[in-house]
């Protein structure tokens, strides 16, 4: 059996972590300073290079390269115990506010846990692993002397670390309000529960081989899928409470910034007011939107001698006969705008006078209705010239064109909407 027939499972965790590392590899330039960041940096690098350096291919790999039969095994342990240590602190930042006391709590973790490491390279250096095993190297070695100790040292320090970190989290978990923060702990729980079951079923294995039994089965079938599985939760559980209110935030912006560009291209007939900032595509989200509806109310401000708030109103008091507040108001919006664009074109300035001649508050407020009602008369606007481009086609045993049949959509009726 090819090694490479096993690397599809890896690829879909591995490619999730690397992709929240790099999705926030921006805000961990800005704030490499502040300690969460870093650990979140941290967090992530250790999980991505655990699924990278456990992956089959990858074990034989390591073992080529640096001439070292099995020496992968260390490698990935090693990591594999940093990244218990960094969940152990970073459960530790989020549950308690920074203090004396957590600083030490978080030290002893950082000393117990690099002493493991120490202890695994070391045992691993006294240990004779002549033969290079990829799947079942802790069964197969499970009674070789220093070997053992090195495979039971992780898988000790693996266990502790996990039901420290569930017994943290179940004493936590009522006093947390966050939804997104829930979510992750929900995820972490689950993540470790699947790290339990991948550290009995080794055990459970390696119990038998010093008993002269082989159920090596449960170390190279059963537990892989419970470890990939929980280290991808516990990983996923770290990320959402940072990444989920950031994913709102961004989803909402991105509807905002949608439903705007109806309007935005019904006022491209007004002149800016000054030189527009050039911004982008790839510039960020939030950026743009802000960029917009600068240039929404800009067009405003020079609309603002041409609007007629009467017509406004009018239109407004006529919609909301039929129509909720939230359409009436789109529907009035459009309409004054649309007046005062025409207005605008021909320079003929309401009364500066008159109280009439202004942008109403309300007007603003309600942007995102107004954008609609002018997307459906721009799509009413692309349909008529469409129409009136297309050709005639004559009648069938006549030299004359088809009469034309109207199929324009009707519009409200809506008095002096026309």
């Amino acid at each position: 059996m090819n090694l490479s027939d096993f690397h599809i499972p890896y690829v879909l965790p591995t490619a999730l972590l690397a992709l929240a590392l790099v999705a926030r590899f921006q805000m961990l330039v800005r704030a490499w300073r502040d300690p969460d960041v870093r650990a979140t940096a941290l967090l992530l690098g250790l999980a991505t290079a655990v699924f990278v350096s456990v992956t089959p291919v990858n074990i034989h790999r390591i073992n080529a390269m640096t001439g070292v039969t099995n020496i992968a095994a260390p490698w990935s342990y090693s990591l594999l115990t940093a990244f218990c240590a960094s969940c152990l602190t970073m459960i530790m930042r989020w549950r308690e506010t920074p203090s004396e006391q957590r600083r030490r709590r978080m030290r002893r973790v950082y000393v117990i846990y690099s002493a493991i490491i120490a202890g695994l390279w070391l045992t691993f250096l006294f240990a004779d692993v002549p033969v290079e095993r990829i799947y079942d190297i802790d069964t197969y070695y499970a009674n070789t002397p220093w070997m053992r100790e090195h495979i039971e040292l992780y898988l000790a320090g693996h266990v502790t670390s996990t039901l420290i970190a569930a017994y943290m989290i179940s004493r936590w978990y009522s006093k947390v309000a966050s939804a997104w923060l829930k979510a992750g702990l929900i995820c972490l729980q689950v993540g470790y529960a699947n790290g339990l079951v991948f550290d009995a079923t080794k055990i459970i294995a390696i119990v038998a081989r010093w008993s002269g039994t082989d159920w090596d089965f449960l170390s190279t079938r059963l537990a892989p899928p419970f470890a990939l599985l929980g280290t991808t939760l516990v990983a996923v559980g770290f990320i959402l409470p940072q990444a989920g209110p950031a994913l709102s935030h961004w989803i909402i912006d991105a509807r905002d910034y949608r439903r705007l560009h109806p309007l935005l291209r019904t006022l491209e007939a007004i002149e800016p007011s000054t030189a527009r900032a050039r911004v982008g595509r790839w510039a960020p989200l939030d950026l743009r939107l802000v960029q917009r509806e600068q240039r929404i109310h800009d067009a405003f401000l020079r609309l603002a001698p041409y609007f007629d708030v009467d017509l406004y109103e009018q239109t407004y008091e006529a919609a909301r006969a039929s129509h909720n507040e939230t359409r009436a108001r789109g529907l009035a919006g459009a309409r004054a705008i649309h007046a005062a664009i025409s207005s605008y074109r021909q320079d003929k300035p309401i009364d500066r006078d008159s109280p009439s001649a202004h942008i109403p508050a309300d007007l603003t407020d309600h942007l995102a209705a107004i954008s609609a009602e002018l997307r459906h008369r721009l799509q009413i606007t692309s349909f008529r010239n469409r129409r009136d481009t297309a050709p005639t086609e004559p009648q069938h045993g006549s030299g004359q064109p088809a009469p034309a049949t109207s199929h324009e959509p009707v519009e409200s009726p809506l008095p002096g909407t026309r």
